[in-house]
C-alpha cells in the first residue's frame, strides 16, 4: 500500500524517511536500517513506506488475537487469518527487498498492495463479527496509501474492488449467519462503505491533481532558472560564453594548475577593421561577421578549449593543457578556417581577419595579469600590421 514518488531519478537523491547516517544515528542502528532497507534510495523509500503500511496488518493481527482471547471469533479462522497476513507481508517485503519489483510497471506495487490489503480486511470482517465495524475504518485507510501514486484508473479499480468485495461479503454473511450479521446492520455498514470510499478516492484525486500542478510549476521554474542561468553566462548574439563565465573558468583553471601543474594559455583576438565593416555595410552585417567568426572558431578548436566573447569585437580563448607553441597552432588553425570561408553570403568578396595576443599562464600570477599580458601582445600584433598572432 505504498505511494511511489513520481520523480525523475535525478532525483534518486530523494531521501528515505528511514535513511540514517553516522552523524544522525547510533552506528549499530544505522547498520541495522541499512540491512533492512538496502542502499538504493528508491528502494529504501518503497520499503520504508511498505513497512509503514504494514501497520494496518499488525492492527488486524492484534485484533484477531484479542478476539480469540475474548471468545469473539473462532480460533482456527483467526489463526489462519494471522498466518495469511504474515505470509502476505513477508511476500511483499521479499519482493521489494530483492529488487524483483523493478520488473513491474509500478515498482512500488501500489495497486497490488492496496487490493491485497482490501482482501485481507474483508476476510477479517467476515471472521470478527463483534468488531467488524472498526475494520471499515481500516478499509478506508488502505485507499489513502495510493493517493499520490495511483492514477484515476487505479483509484477506480481499488475503490470498485473494495466496495464490491465488501458488499458481496456482507450479503453472504448476513445469509449464513444472520444473528451475527443482522441484515439491517449490514445495510448501514454498506451505505457507509459506498459513501466513505468514494469520498476518500475523490479527495485523493484532488490531492493528486494539486501535487501534479505543483510538480509542473516546479518543472517550469527549473526550466526558467536554467534559461536565466544560460542568459547570465552566454552572449546573446553569438551564443558564446560571456566574460563572467570565462572568469569563473579561468579561476578553475588556475586552481587546477596549482594542484597538478597543468599548463594553459590565454589568447585575446580582435577582428581587424571591424568598425569599418560596420560603417560601410551596416550593423546587421557586423553582427553576421561576429556570429560567423564565433562559429568558425568553435569548430576549429578542440572540445576542451573555451571561447568567450570578451566585448565588442574581442574574443578570449582559454586553451587548457597547452603550451605556447601548440596554442599558436590552434589559433592559426582558426585563422586558416576563417580565410577559407565566405563570411557574409551577400558580400562574397568581404574578407575578415583578426589579430591575436597569446600568452602562457605563469605560475603565481593572477588572471588579470595574464589577460593584461595577452592584451599587450594583441596591441603589438595590431601595430605590426594586423592579421597575425604575437606571443608574449
Amino acid at each position: 500500500m505504498t505511494a511511489e514518488p513520481e520523480i525523475p531519478v535525478n532525483q534518486a537523491t530523494t531521501p528515505s524517511p528511514l535513511k540514517t547516517t553516522p552523524d544522525t544515528a547510533i552506528p549499530w542502528l544505522a547498520r541495522a536500517v541499512d540491512l533492512v532497507l538496502g542502499g538504493d534510495p528508491h528502494q529504501r523509500l518503497r520499503l520504508g513506506r511498505a513497512l509503514t503500511s504494514m501497520l494496518v496488518f499488525l492492527v488486524c493481527i492484534v485484533l484477531a488475537e484479542y478476539a480469540v482471547r475474548h471468545q469473539m471469533a473462532r480460533a482456527t479462522f483467526a489463526h489462519l487469518l494471522q498466518a495469511g497476513m504474515l505470509t502476505w507481508m513477508a511476500a511483499v517485503f521479499i519482493t521489494l527487498r530483492s529488487g524483483f519489483n523493478k520488473r513491474f510497471a509500478d515498482p512500488a506495487l501500489t495497486l497490488t498492495q492496496i487490493v491485497g490489503a482490501s482482501t485481507w480486511i474483508t476476510v477479517a470482517y467476515a471472521i470478527f463479527a463483534p468488531v467488524r465495524g472498526a475494520l471499515l475504518m481500516l478499509l478506508a485507510l488502505t485507499l489513502v496509501f495510493g493517493i499520490f501514486n495511483l492514477n484515476a484508473r487505479g483509484r477506480r479499480i481499488c475503490n470498485s474492488y473494495a466496495m464490491a468485495l465488501m458488499g458481496i461479503t456482507m450479503v453472504i454473511m448476513s445469509r449464513l449467519d444472520p444473528d451475527a450479521f443482522p441484515p439491517h446492520e449490514e445495510i448501514i455498514h454498506f451505505l457507509l462503505v459506498v459513501t466513505i470510499l468514494p469520498v476518500v478516492s475523490m479527495l485523493g484525486a484532488q490531492l493528486g491533481n494539486i501535487r501534479l500542478r505543483l510538480r509542473r510549476q516546479r518543472d517550469e521554474l527549473e526550466k526558467a532558472f536554467e534559461r536565466i542561468r544560460e542568459m547570465a553566462t552566454r552572449d546573446e548574439l553569438t551564443g558564446l560564453h560571456n566574460r563572467r563565465y570565462m572568469l569563473d573558468r579561468f579561476a578553475q583553471q588556475i586552481s587546477r594548475m596549482e594542484r597538478s601543474g597543468a599548463r594553459f594559455c590565454v589568447c585575446i583576438a580582435d577582428l581587424d577593421h571591424f568598425k569599418h565593416i560596420n560603417d560601410a555595410h551596416g550593423h546587421g552585417v557586423g553582427d553576421e561577421v561576429l556570429c560567423k567568426f564565433a562559429d568558425i572558431a568553435r569548430t576549429s578548436l578542440r572540445e576542451s578549449d573555451l571561447l568567450a566573447r570578451w566585448g565588442g569585437e574581442e574574443f578570449l580563448f582559454l586553451l587548457p593543457d597547452t603550451g605556447a607553441d601548440q596554442a599558436s597552432v590552434s589559433i592559426e588553425r582558426v585563422r586558416a578556417s576563417l580565410a577559407a570561408q565566405v563570411i557574409v553570403a551577400a558580400l562574397p568578396s568581404l574578407t575578415v581577419t583578426f589579430s591575436a595576443g597569446l600568452t602562457e599562464f605563469r605560475h603565481g600570477e593572477s588572471a588579470d595579469h595574464a589577460i593584461e599580458r595577452a592584451d599587450l601582445a594583441l596591441y603589438r600584433a595590431k601595430n605590426q600590421g594586423r592579421n597575425r598572432t604575437v606571443l608574449d
